[in-house]
């Protein structure tokens, strides 16, 4: 059974009571959520009984989870490289991570990285269905909709813990985005390559058709679908325009038929967004769904931070968060430039922590509130070794703080000027001041 059909039966599971405890909520509150299709636990049965060590939920009234991307590309193809961002990741705090491999053997390379993978783990089937296709049919378009069903399998029985099924792309929606014109066109990889294949064939979309096949093979394996987002917007005057609203309708009905079959799903949603539209994304997409874990890209607010969109959105990914967006999709300094090296995975994944942390503290998680009140209680007692313990990255807090070090028992920027304890020895001492002129007077009339 799934653990969405063991909610249905009220039976808590040993991973149910895994993840209440780490998320400190009752265990049968997140029953009912699971049972409701509000939370997800993403768990293949076979990587569950191998080494899936750190189990996460995904949902609603849980810590908001960040995704870290990883894996190979036409250019580069190096698993070892691969493997060090899985570590990079699983160090620094990933929830899940996903292996979009475009480049290489893209099974080997999967089954070496879940080797070491204690994680939930997501992949994009499709681009392993085409990119086969390609190679010993000679094009995507020989793919026969059966192939795609394969390669699904194939995912399933390697342990694969979610899968993006870009399942909403139809040729109705193609029509809506072809009459209405875009900016950006279609930015999805595997939305793509579909949609390539069914203006080719002029078909409907595979995925869509042969639906109820993707719930048998999810269903028997425990594995949460994640509802690809094939129309997203791809820049921010694209945002909220008919394609993507229409994908959205096509994915709240796929929402319903995963939740009869007992299938968990989430929903992946964009993109660039501005800043000023984020909220309505969020109600928007919750209230097509019914409440779905709700999984975005970024988000990312504005289109010029090549280089910098890590920290743009990180900017989005906090609102995001904040709004209800329950898992966020990091981006790194290399996003729309090229594939990401072991330093700019470190560095996107602690600027969306970061942002998920923020997001946290809005939506009222204690434990987060808590983290940064025992920062700040060591910050303000310059408690310096508690300090780079409580902090995000330890190892840049305490570089920095060897490499700008102080004489004093502060930190250089004010040195012996600094307000922290300033204020408080300057009560402290008038105090002592004042009683030892009583004292002293006291003493004085005594002898008089």
């Amino acid at each position: 059974m799934t653990q969405m059909e063991f909610a249905k039966k009220s039976k808590i599971t040993p991973e149910m009571e895994y993840v209440a405890k780490s998320e400190g909520i009752d265990v049968k509150k997140l029953m009912e959520l699971l049972k409701n299709g509000e939370v997800v636990i993403p768990a293949n049965k076979i990587h569950l009984s191998k080494n899936l060590k750190k189990l996460v939920g995904i949902g609603k009234n849980l810590k908001t989870k960040v995704n870290v991307n990883l894996g190979t590309s036409y250019d580069f193809v190096d698993i070892e490289e691969e493997k060090e961002k899985l570590k990079i990741a699983i160090k620094y705090g990933a929830d899940t991570v996903m292996d979009l491999s475009t480049g290489g053997d893209l099974r080997k390379i999967r089954k070496e990285l879940m080797e070491i993978c204690e994680i939930p783990i997501g992949s994009v089937p499709v681009y392993e269905a085409e990119f086969r296709a390609a190679k010993e049919k000679g094009s995507i378009f020989d793919l026969e909709p059966d192939d795609f069903i394969k390669a699904i399998e194939i995912h399933a029985k390697d342990g694969i813990d979610f899968m993006t099924i870009h399942a909403g792309i139809t040729l109705e929606g193609i029509r809506f985005m072809k009459n209405q014109g875009r900016t950006t066109w279609i930015v999805s990889r595997g939305g793509g390559l579909l949609a390539a294949w069914m203006l080719f064939h002029n078909r409907e979309n595979p995925l869509l058709e042969k639906f109820d096949d993707i719930l048998d093979i999810c269903r028997t394996y425990d594995i949460t679908i994640s509802l690809g987002d094939a129309l997203r917007p791809g820049s921010i005057a694209d945002s909220f325009d008919r394609p993507q609203v229409h994908e959205l309708l096509i994915l709240g009905e796929l929402v319903d038929r995963c939740r009869k079959a007992n299938v968990q799903v989430m929903v992946e949603g964009p993109g660039h967004v501005p800043l000023n539209e984020i909220q309505a994304q969020i109600i928007l997409q919750k209230k097509i769904t019914r409440n779905a874990p709700f999984y975005v890209l970024g988000m990312l607010p504005t289109d010029i931070a090549a280089g910098w969109d890590h920290i743009a959105g990180a900017i989005g990914g906090a609102l995001a968060g904040w709004f209800g967006a329950d898992m966020l999709c990091y981006l790194t300094p290399a996003e729309h430039l090229g594939l990401p090296n072991v330093e700019h995975v470190k560095e996107g994944l602690i600027a969306f922590k970061i942002a998920a942390h923020i997001a946290d503290i809005a939506k009222g998680i204690k434990s987060a509130y808590e983290w940064d009140l025992a920062m700040s209680r060591a910050r303000y007692s310059l408690d310096w070794e508690n300090q780079i313990k409580l902090s995000i990255d330890p190892q840049k807090a305490k570089q920095i703080r060897e490499e700008r070090t102080t004489k004093t028992v502060a930190c250089s920027m004010c040195g012996p000027f600094c307000p922290m304890n300033l204020i408080e020895k300057f009560v402290e001492d008038a105090k002592r001041a004042r009683e030892e002129v009583k004292i002293i007077l006291e003493k004085s009339l005594k002898e008089v």
